[in-house]
């Protein structure tokens, strides 16, 4: 585990697209922390007191610049029309939503993220005796 303790934090627009409609562009901000060092959160603005927060593998958003990846609920890939633009497929059994938003603006904010942490190296990151006493807690809790 290291000791220092870092969160890059990036504002990017991503455009909602709907079948009927013109795109509708949504406030993202794309959070990485050293403290959980294999996962990016999106937390997508949905008003404004309001976010709907998602978060990914940091591998698969990397993965999803190059080519298609991720099944499931989440799936990320180039757009077959524009490679500058990546389209994020979101499904939950509350709904679905495909997005897509600048490579660029992405692949940036991934840089910064492999510069704090290289990959094959989030594993030194992590802090094992505090997820087992959190976990400890929890379970102390539940008996309660």
């Amino acid at each position: 585990m290291r000791e220092e303790h870092t969160v890059i934090c990036a504002s990017a627009v991503f455009e909602l697209i709907t079948p009927d409609a013109p795109p509708v562009p949504v406030n993202v901000e794309l959070t990485y922390s050293s403290r959980d060092p294999y996962a990016v959160q999106a937390s997508f603005r949905t008003g404004p007191d309001s976010s709907v927060d998602w978060v990914f593998a940091r591998d698969l958003l990397a993965d999803g610049l190059m080519s298609s990846a991720g099944a499931g609920d989440v799936k990320v890939q180039p757009l077959p029309s524009d490679p500058s633009k990546i389209e994020l497929e979101l499904s939950s059994p509350s709904g679905h939503a495909l997005f897509t938003t600048c490579a660029r603006t992405l692949g940036a904010f991934l840089d910064r993220t492999y510069q704090l942490v290289p990959p094959s190296t989030e594993y030194s990151w992590l802090d094992f005796d505090a997820a087992i006493a959190e976990l400890l807690d929890s379970a102390d809790r539940a008996r309660d």
